[in-house]
């Protein structure tokens, strides 16, 4: 069974917070509680997944934080610019597994990129998230606790690219990112937004 969800628009927020509330939600929500879609930016800052390894993190900068944190995965960034929806999800109830839950957030980006872009993406078996052209435009970091998801995505939209090469993103050496400025001519970022979250909501809802 899957419910609707509802949606936050929380705008420009720091890491440190957010990452609290979603904790606070997820504790407290019960086998009722609605699902939720949180849509958000951060200022800059570099988080490290919960087993993380020290040596992704190539050089660090005065001005930006790294913080340690509860999801899964690498290092990676944040900044504005940057379209992150955090998904808190009950995968029990929406009788969804761990990977099929990852297969069906990439599939809704790359359908967002595909519908509204005319921009072809892909995802990789062997690294989360999608890449158009072997370049990564948009991250995935997960933590599922007794079944019940939060953390999200961040999509690339038009940011300063440039600490990502201060770090091996998401623990992949070498790895190139790029982002949707670089292949749309026009972006109407709250238009995005819709999209975007259309895009889940058609996804994850879709779990027969």
């Amino acid at each position: 069974m899957t419910m609707p969800f509802i949606i936050k628009h929380l705008g420009l927020q720091p890491y440190d917070t957010t990452w609290d509330a979603m904790q606070a939600f997820t504790n407290n929500r019960t086998p009722d509680t609605q699902d939720e879609l949180w849509v958000v930016q951060h200022p800059p800052v570099f988080t490290q997944g919960l087993n993380g390894k020290a040596e992704h993190l190539l050089s660090t900068h005065p001005t930006i934080p790294l913080v340690q944190t509860d999801r899964g995965g690498q290092v990676t960034y944040h900044a504005p610019g940057q379209l992150i929806i955090y998904i808190l999800m009950d995968l029990k109830r929406a009788r969804l597994g761990a990977k099929d839950f990852v297969h069906r957030i990439e599939n809704a980006l790359i359908a967002l990129l595909k519908e509204h872009y005319q921009l072809s993406a892909e995802a990789r078996t062997d690294a989360p998230g999608v890449y158009v052209d072997g370049r990564k435009i948009a991250s995935l970091g997960l933590k599922i606790r007794q079944f019940r998801s939060y953390h999200g995505l961040a999509l690339n939209v038009d940011m300063d690219l440039e600490p990502f090469h201060w770090i091996n993103p998401c623990g992949l050496v070498g790895m190139e990112m790029t982002q949707l400025s670089e292949h749309a001519n026009e972006i109407d970022y709250a238009a995005l937004e819709n999209q975007a979250l259309d895009m889940l909501r058609l996804h994850l809802s879709n779990t027969n």
